[in-house]
């Protein structure tokens, strides 16, 4: 027998998680509420009409992205509290997670406005599940500043945070960022990702000087997730055998 999937419920903030590169990443669930909501806030309404397009999705669309947080926010709490089903959306990955959406989530909980989130794709997961690094603890530190010291000064404060560490980062930095992590961290492994979810997905991995080493003879392209691993455990000291012990004890 057929089940009834349950309606949207009016006047709820849904957080869509949209793919990070293959299009087959979206869930059946986020295709259901983009048809059914009532409008779609988007941080670029241009890229997400062609996802909607794709999908066969005719939906009034409204831009939300950083400069515009304030006002547009203002817009989309009138509309859930006129009880509207709104989708927020970004034009990658979980809406929050180094992209807008946090700012109108807190407002609509101090409101009292319902919102649920629409799991689904997140570039932070999906590097971390398949990094081979310890994924049981780590730290996600999105984007780096752009400034040197400042750069600096938050990886130093992050020095004394155990399991692995994940940031962000673009092509124009990524070099920067392993020039900075040889000099304070040499001898912890480092994997970089890019292109997730795509045909071309790669996965780098190594100190941060071989990495240095192998973009010496290629270009830096596309968004990455940098993953640091834990400092490699010192290899215990060699204890003398038993026969060796028997021996000194004899002399």
């Amino acid at each position: 027998m057929e089940k009834t999937l349950p309606a949207l419920v009016s006047g709820t903030l849904y957080l869509v998680a949209t793919p990070i590169g293959n299009l087959e990443d979206i869930t059946l669930r986020a295709v259901r509420v983009l048809k059914e909501c009532d409008v779609v806030a988007a941080e670029d309404t241009r890229h997400t009409g062609q996802l909607l397009h794709h999908f066969g999705i005719s939906k009034p669309m409204l831009s939300y992205f950083q400069f515009n947080e304030a006002k547009r926010g203002e817009e989309i709490l009138d509309r859930l509290a006129r009880g509207e089903k709104v989708a927020l959306v970004t034009d990658a990955g979980t809406p929050g997670i180094s992209d807008p959406g946090e700012r109108v989530v807190r407002a609509a909980l101090a409101r009292n406005l319902r919102v649920e989130a629409v799991p689904g794709p997140c570039a932070l997961v999906a590097a971390l599940t398949a990094s081979g690094l310890p994924a049981d603890e780590f730290h996600f530190a999105g984007f780096l500043p752009h400034k040197s010291g400042q750069r600096i000064h938050a990886l130093e404060r992050l020095a004394a945070v155990t399991g692995t560490l994940v940031f962000y980062e673009s092509p124009f930095r990524v070099i920067k960022l392993l020039e900075e992590l040889q000099s304070l961290w040499p001898r912890r492994p480092v994997v970089l990702m890019r292109e997730l979810t795509k045909k071309f997905e790669e996965r780098l991995r190594g100190t941060p000087a071989e990495l240095l080493a192998h973009f010496k003879t290629r270009a830096v392209k596309g968004e990455f997730v940098a993953l640091v691993g834990p400092e490699p455990k010192a290899a215990p000291a060699e204890t003398p055998d038993s026969e060796a012990l028997s021996g000194d004890a004899r002399e």
